[in-house]
Order: C-alpha cells, then sequence, then structure tokens
C-alpha cells in the first residue's frame, strides 16, 4: 500500500476525496443556507434574475452572487430535481480546495508524503467534508482563497512565470471575493499573510508589492458586482449595509467562542491539539520555519475570526486548512520516528487517540444493531458493509499500533472515514421516520384542485418555499399585512397568526387544510424542528 501511495500520491487524494464527497450527494436533507442558495439559482433560471439576484421574488444583494450563478448552471443542465446534481459543484469547489492545498504543500518542499498526508487530514476533516457536501457559500470562497494563496506563494518564490502568478491570485481573489466578499480574505489569506511574513522574513518589500498587485486585481474583480446593482438599485447599498452591520450586531458570541476549533476536524481533534503544542513540536520536526509558518496561521486565523462578535460554528471552516497543514507535521514526526519514541507519556497519547478510533471502528455496528436492529430491514446491505469496513479498519489500527508500524495506522485511519462516509449516510435513512411528513410541493395538487394561489402568511421559511418549487408571495411586510384581491387563495401560516388575522379581517373565512411538515425525523426526535412546519389555510372571502 505504501510503495503505491508514494506512486501516486494525487490519484489517492482524488480517490480519497471523491468517496469523501460524492456518494450519496443527494440523500442528506438541504438546510437553510443551502435551501437559500438553490432559490436564488432557481429563479436566476426561471426569472433571468442573473444579476439583479433574488429570494422568493424578492431583491437579494446579502450574499455576493458566484456560487450561486455556478448552481444555476448546474440547473441548466441537469434540472432542478436532483439534489445529487444540484451539489455536484460545492463538492467539485472542495475538490479543488484539496488540489490546490496539495499544491501548496508541494511548493512549501515539505518532505516525503506529508503534502499527501495533510491534504488527507484536511478531506477528512469533519467540517471540510461537511461543508463540501452542503451548496452554501462558505465552501466556494474558501476554496478560491486558497487557489489565490498558492499562486501568491509561487510568486513570492519563484522569478520565472511571476506575471501569470500574480494574475492567477488575483484572479482567485476576485472569485472568493465574489463568493463571500472579505470573509475569506480577513479568515484566510490575511492570516496567511502574517504568518509567512513572521516566519520568511526575506524580500519583505518585494512581497509586500506583490501582495498589492493581488489585492488590486482582486478588488477590481470582487467588488463588480457590487458597484454595479448598488448603481442601478438603491435597495442594494442598504441591503449590502445589513449584511457588514451583522458582523457586531448578530449572533454575538464572547471572545473565546472558538478555543475549541481543533475538535471541528473530527477524527483528527486530540493529534490536531497535540500538534499545536508548539514547544514540544519545535523539538521534533525537520523544518522548524514550516512548522513555525502553520502553527502561526492556524492560531491568527483564530484570534482574527474571534475578534468579530458575530460567531457560529461553520464560521471555523478557514482554520482547518492551515490546522490540517499544522497537524500533518505532528503525523509526520510519528511515521518517521514512532518506533525509536522511549517516552511513555509521549507514545501513550499516541496508544490513547489512535487506540481510541480502533475502539470506535469496532464498536459502531455493534451500537448500530443494538439501538436500531428493529429498524435494519432495508439497510441491511449497507449495515454490512459497514461492519466489515469497520471491523477490518479497527483489526489493521489496532495490529499496526502494536507493531508501531504508524503509517498504516495513519493509512487506515483515513480508509476508516471513507468507509463513514460511504456507508453511515444511507444508513441514517433510519432515523427518517417522519409519519406525519406532508411535502411543501404537494400543495401545488391542492392549488390545481381550488384553482388557487398560495400565499405565505408568516415568516419566510428557505427549506419550505425550495421544496415548493415556486417563490411564494408574501403578505406580511413587517408589521403590517395586505390581504390578496383573490377571493378564495391558499395561505402558509402558524395557528396564533391565523388567529390574529379572523379578529383583524372577519370578512374572510380560514379553514385549515392540512399541515406542511418537512422534517425527515418524528416530532419526539431531538433534531425535530418545528421552524418546518405550517398549516395550509384555506381562505374565501365572505360574500
Amino acid at each position: 500500500m505504501n510503495h503505491f501511495i508514494k506512486q501516486y500520491p494525487l490519484a489517492v487524494l482524488v480517490v480519497i476525496s471523491v468517496l469523501m464527497l460524492f456518494p450519496h450527494l443527494g440523500l442528506i436533507q438541504t438546510n437553510i443556507m443551502e435551501a437559500r442558495n438553490l432559490i436564488s439559482a432557481r429563479e436566476m433560471v426561471k426569472d433571468g434574475h442573473w444579476i439583479f439576484t433574488t429570494l422568493n421574488n424578492m431583491p437579494r444583494y446579502e450574499k455576493p452572487p458566484l456560487p450561486t450563478w455556478i448552481t444555476a448552471v448546474f440547473m441548466l443542465i441537469g434540472g432542478m430535481q436532483s439534489m445529487f446534481v444540484l451539489r455536484i459543484p460545492v463538492a467539485l469547489i472542495c475538490l479543488i480546495l484539496v488540489y490546490f492545498f496539495y499544491r501548496f504543500n508541494k511548493a512549501m518542499r515539505l518532505k516525503n508524503d506529508q503534502p499527501l498526508n495533510a491534504s488527507l487530514i484536511l478531506i477528512t476533516s469533519f467540517y471540510i467534508f461537511f461543508a463540501g457536501r452542503d451548496n452554501q457559500w462558505d465552501m466556494y470562497t474558501h476554496a478560491f482563497m486558497m487557489a489565490c494563496i498558492y499562486y501568491l506563494f509561487s510568486a513570492f518564490n519563484k522569478a520565472e512565470n511571476a506575471a501569470r502568478n500574480i494574475l492567477l491570485s488575483g484572479l482567485f481573489f476576485g472569485f472568493s471575493f465574489l463568493s463571500k466578499g472579505p470573509v475569506s480574505f480577513y479568515g484566510l489569506l490575511l492570516p496567511f499573510l502574517i504568518s509567512y511574513l513572521v516566519a520568511y522574513k526575506k524580500e519583505t518589500s518585494r512581497k509586500l508589492l506583490i501582495v498589492l498587485f493581488v489585492l488590486i486585481i482582486g478588488l477590481l474583480i470582487g467588488f463588480s458586482w457590487p458597484l454595479y446593482v448598488k448603481y442601478f438599485d438603491p435597495y442594494a447599498g442598504t441591503a449590502l449595509a445589513k449584511q457588514a452591520e451583522n458582523w457586531s450586531n448578530y449572533e454575538v458570541k464572547p471572545f473565546y467562542y472558538y478555543w475549541s476549533f481543533f475538535t471541528q476536524s473530527g477524527i483528527w481533534t486530540i493529534p490536531s491539539f497535540v500538534a499545536l503544542m508548539y514547544f514540544y513540536m519545535r523539538r521534533r520536526v525537520r523544518d522548524v520555519k514550516a512548522y513555525t509558518f502553520s502553527f502561526l496561521w492556524t492560531i491568527f486565523s483564530v484570534i482574527l475570526l474571534s475578534l468579530i462578535p458575530e460567531k457560529k460554528a461553520r464560521y471555523l471552516l478557514p482554520v482547518l486548512i492551515p490546522m490540517a497543514l499544522n497537524t500533518s507535521f505532528y503525523i509526520e514526526y510519528l511515521i518517521s520516528s514512532f518506533k525509536n519514541i522511549k517516552n511513555k507519556f509521549e507514545t501513550g497519547i499516541v496508544y490513547f487517540s489512535f487506540g481510541l478510533i480502533a475502539l470506535i471502528a469496532f464498536a459502531v455496528p455493534f451500537v448500530i444493531f443494538f439501538v436500531f436492529k428493529s429498524k435494519l430491514n432495508g439497510h441491511i446491505f449497507w449495515y454490512v458493509i459497514l461492519t466489515i469496513i469497520s471491523l477490518y479498519c479497527g483489526y489493521v489500527i489496532t495490529n499496526n499500533l502494536y507493531k508501531k508500524k504508524f503509517a498504516q495506522v495513519f493509512y487506515t485511519t483515513v480508509l476508516f472515514m471513507c468507509g463513514i462516509m460511504i456507508t453511515i449516510v444511507p444508513l441514517s435513512k433510519i432515523y427518517y421516520n417522519n409519519t406525519g411528513y406532508y411535502a411543501a410541493a404537494d400543495i401545488q395538487g391542492i392549488e390545481k384542485k381550488f384553482n388557487i394561489k398560495t400565499y405565505e402568511g408568516d415568516e419566510f421559511v428557505p427549506e419550505i418555499t425550495w421544496d415548493y418549487g415556486n417563490y411564494i408571495p408574501n403578505l406580511k411586510n413587517g408589521e403590517t399585512f395586505t390581504m390578496p384581491v383573490d377571493s378564495l387563495y391558499g395561505l402558509l401560516a402558524d395557528s396564533i397568526s391565523v388567529d390574529n388575522l379572523q379578529q383583524k379581517f372577519p370578512g374572510y373565512n380560514f379553514k385549515k387544510y392540512t399541515e406542511i411538515d418537512i422534517n425527515a425525523l418524528s416530532r419526539n426526535e431531538k433534531g425535530y424542528n418545528s421552524r418546518l412546519v405550517k398549516n395550509y389555510y384555506i381562505v374565501q372571502k365572505k360574500n
């Protein structure tokens, strides 16, 4: 196995990345952020809103349009029905992230298989592959910025093709800006620049000049759309300002909120934590400058993100990129030196962290069987595959820990993650047990039956609107509610809103027809979301 990995590292990386990203890509339920992106893309295709972007047929300028443009192109090619097709763009963008991360590691001249190992850690880190299967904005902006960083690094270190590298770096910077504004500049590029200039102090003035050229090119591209829509639509300025304002007064969390960031790497939590022990690691790595750079890049990224009052777990995505590189220094040390480590505490950490992974691999099939044995009918194939992969990986990890063959331990851990992704996603359908499920798309059948149009009477719910298949006019504008001219129509609203409407508009009859519930889980499950439930009323004007 090791010989094949050394001979064809990029092929191995592509295969692992595809296994992590593409199997069962359409099975996971759409979330609120993804639904917003898909609705805007649908309105581009159906209504031509390519520049002046909309959400539920209302102006939506809070997010730049590049991810939505790419998604809309796939809609034009593959239609709007298959979630697998509609998530291919983000999976491909995640492949771009992994590819340029690998190229960057190679350009750093890391020894042995470390460029590959760092990239394998990246694609098997929880929030990376999770974001690579969820078609919203985050993966796009950071993947394009990683490409920007690669070409910027090449411009720093190679005299030949400097102009081309500067141009490509600026181009990808612009793509990143057109994906989510300055988010990745702040969370990924800025900490990279600070860390690189601290760790590698030569020719600083020349490098800063290169950065200036990249910023000019990138900002010209990045500001092209917001300036255009702001000039032609006065509402755009308010929307863009509102998005910027969210950084300081929305989802406000304390400064230390992100300081368990290493847990977002999932299976690499303990190795990532050990790799962040700078004074322990710097005496064990071959390239102290490169390790210092990766450590600072990770830490500065966390610090800068912590300074912003608005905080969400998914905003840690850029931190996982340098952290994968940083963790690879620890993995490289173990691959080359584990057999010779005499310190029992040091070896104990390795046995504990990877022994725990082996224990999880052994336990997973038994836990699933005892918890869900009555529900496994119809899922036996995937359960058997999961059992074979888990038990095999658990055995190989344990056996090679005993023999102190750490390379096999590491690559088997990666294989275990692939097996989990291939099998757990279809097995997760065991949870999809909502007997009260009623799709919003079924509203169209009700509309045909009564020859009516549907309106929204509450706050806009993107997942319901996406499932419905078209935009739904909202009768509520702030505290103002305007009745349509239709004498008979359908209304999506909760019971409290309708009670208020019956008092406010006594000239109308409100009759509940059904309940829309697009939760995959039943009401007694922890993940059940009441926001995804709406009553559907037939509203008729009294004569």
